[in-house]
């Protein structure tokens, strides 16, 4: 079974779907998986292949990602506005996490890691 992520006019994944592999050709898997989406689709052309285990492209498409044609890569939305992309296509906070053991989440409005709270039940 292949995965492919269809792709808007941006490049932005709106869709995956998988592929049987009866459906392909192992010699030219991507592009005969995409000819056969091609015509399931009734035209739509713009597909590329997506990985679990992120052999292709970085990592696993999902909706909503977006695809960098330059450095053929799959990148996930921005989780906050403050966070930037690293050299690795990764998401990164402005301060790093803290490496504790504790559990943290991100807090936006003050740009720090907040230490989570166990809820107490009542």
């Amino acid at each position: 079974m292949a995965h492919f992520a269809k792709l808007d006019e941006n490049n932005f994944v709106i869709e995956i779907n998988s592929v049987s592999n009866s459906a392909i050709d192992k010699n030219n898997e991507e592009q005969s998986g995409i000819e056969f989406l091609t015509l399931w689709s009734n035209g739509h052309s713009n597909w590329k292949q997506t990985s679990y285990n992120g052999k292709i492209r970085k990592q696993y498409a999902g909706i909503g990602y977006f695809y960098d044609i330059a450095n053929d890569v799959f990148i996930a939305p921005r989780p906050f506005e403050s966070w930037t992309l690293d050299k690795n296509f990764d998401w990164v906070a402005p301060v790093k996490k803290p490496i504790d053991g504790k559990r943290y989440f991100w807090n936006e409005s003050e740009l720090k890691w907040d230490e989570a709270r166990d809820r107490k039940s009542t």
